[in-house]
């Protein structure tokens, strides 16, 4: 989970300060050494961790905090001020230009991710924006790096533009004339990238850029990289002039460090997130969002969002008017964890909630293969037995159990948390959710 050691730790030096009630000048400088610590451990870069500590400890001893009444929060809410504007201050928006179709070139090294992030963009942009993009496949080097583009592009539903090893900077050029001819309004380029930093790389990518004019150069940057990623960053920035970054697998990093570096080494935003594998699994980036859950503040507004585009409004009163009718079948309770899975990991959404604990979080055991049974279990019933669950006697049970690889004792708790789902909600959504009644227990 990312920045989930970071997080711990920040959390842990802050419940310290709390604990003080009254803070002296020592007792702040302590902690900042305990921060500082933490930041380096993150590989956040040495130079932006020392001008952040300076920055928070300037802050942080003056005498409007000293004698607050509160001051631990008040020194909470510093480092809060100082990691946000650390990380960029705002949401930096994708920019379209002036231009049809507008392009976005997609630059960095090999293995951080481009390819995949490509789709994910277009998937994206698409939805939140109403684009109609193409993808372009400009890495000729790499093998099987176009129809890696191709599968991928067909997973989103994006048309991939692409002219087997021909010269990549003229495919970038035929490109613009292909999506206009097609209708494209955005054009996504996915370059060659090389296992370092190289003459011949940079060369090429700048003709590209030349060729093509992009309304966006995103550096895709992997967070596992940890400080290397900051140096590759500033190499790329200083050779093309980047407009924005892109982090990927910041879910799989634990520390964190390049998300909080990129922007003070380069001056450029980074704009949007990968943290998970789905083509879904893209966020922007929001420094404030990401300060607040780094220091167990959750992050409600995110949370929000991905509920908003995983629950279809109209879908979901359906269900309503199901719940009430006593119609709620095993097909819509399927339904409802699939929407669920779609918002990502249960750990990550659980770390969004303010005063969730990073590290506790991280380590609850949540068996995702538990709902793979649940499915396999009501993938093995007839259309029938999902609508109608009461027919399921003993011997349909024992052919379900035996269809989907379970127990029946898996059969039958399955059935038995439905039935205590359905009543809950009927309950809930009539308003007579009796007091002391007990919440189900999810199978996951």
């Amino acid at each position: 989970m990312a920045f989930e050691g970071l997080s711990g730790k920040l959390q842990s030096v802050f419940k310290k300060l709390s604990g003080k009630g009254k803070l002296n000048e020592k007792d702040v400088k302590e902690a900042m050494r305990e921060v500082k610590l933490a930041l380096l451990e993150a590989d956040v870069s040495f130079t932006v961790v020392k001008s952040f500590i300076n920055d928070v400890t300037a802050r942080a001893v003056g005498s409007e905090v000293l004698e607050s009444l509160t001051p631990s929060q008040q020194v909470v809410k510093i480092v809060s001020e100082e990691m946000t504007a650390l990380m960029g201050g705002a949401n930096a928006k994708v920019s379209f230009g002036s231009q049809s179709p507008a392009v976005i070139l997609l630059a960095g090294l090999q293995g951080a991710g481009k390819t995949t992030m490509a789709a994910k963009l277009a998937a994206h942009l698409a939805k939140q924006y109403g684009k109609s993009p193409l993808l372009v496949a400009c890495d000729v080097y790499r093998p099987a790096a176009i129809t890696q583009l191709q599968v991928v592009g067909e997973k989103a539903g994006v048309p991939v533009f692409e002219r087997g090893t021909a010269d990549p900077v003229e495919t970038a050029k035929l490109s613009i004339e292909y999506a206009r001819r097609n209708l494209k309004d955005l054009v996504i380029i996915d370059t060659a990238g090389r296992l370092h930093i190289d003459a011949d790389m940079m060369r090429e990518i700048t003709e590209i850029k030349n060729a093509v004019q992009p309304a966006e150069i995103l550096l895709v940057v992997d967070a596992m990289t940890g400080q290397d990623a900051v140096n590759v960053a500033k190499a790329f920035n200083e050779a093309l002039e980047i407009t924005g970054i892109v982090i990927t697998k910041l879910d799989g990093d634990t520390r964190g460090g390049a998300a909080l570096s990129a922007k003070a080494v380069t001056g450029k935003p980074v704009k949007f997130a990968g943290v998970g594998e789905k083509l879904s699994d893209i966020e922007p980036f929001h420094p404030d969002r990401m300060a607040s859950r780094i220091l167990g503040m959750g992050d409600v507004l995110t949370l929000i969002e991905k509920a908003q585009t995983a629950f279809d409004e109209k879908k979901a009163m359906e269900l309503a008017g199901k719940i009430k009718s006593d119609s709620f079948t095993l097909e819509d309770f399927m339904a409802q964890y699939e929407q669920m899975q779609s918002m990502g990991s249960m750990q990550d959404l659980l770390a969004m909630l303010p005063g969730m604990d990073a590290q506790k979080a991280g380590s609850l055991e949540i068996d995702e293969k538990q709902t793979a049974r649940t499915f396999a279990i009501i993938r093995s019933m007839t259309p029938r037995e999902r609508a109608k669950p009461d027919i399921l006697n003993a011997s349909r049970r024992k052919r379900i159990a035996r269809g989907s690889g379970t127990s029946i004792q898996e059969v039958n708790r399955l059935l038995n948390q439905f039935e205590a789902s359905r009543k809950m909600m009927k309950q809930m959504t009539g308003g007579k959710l009796k007091k002391g009644k007990r919440g189900f227990k999810l199978p996951f």
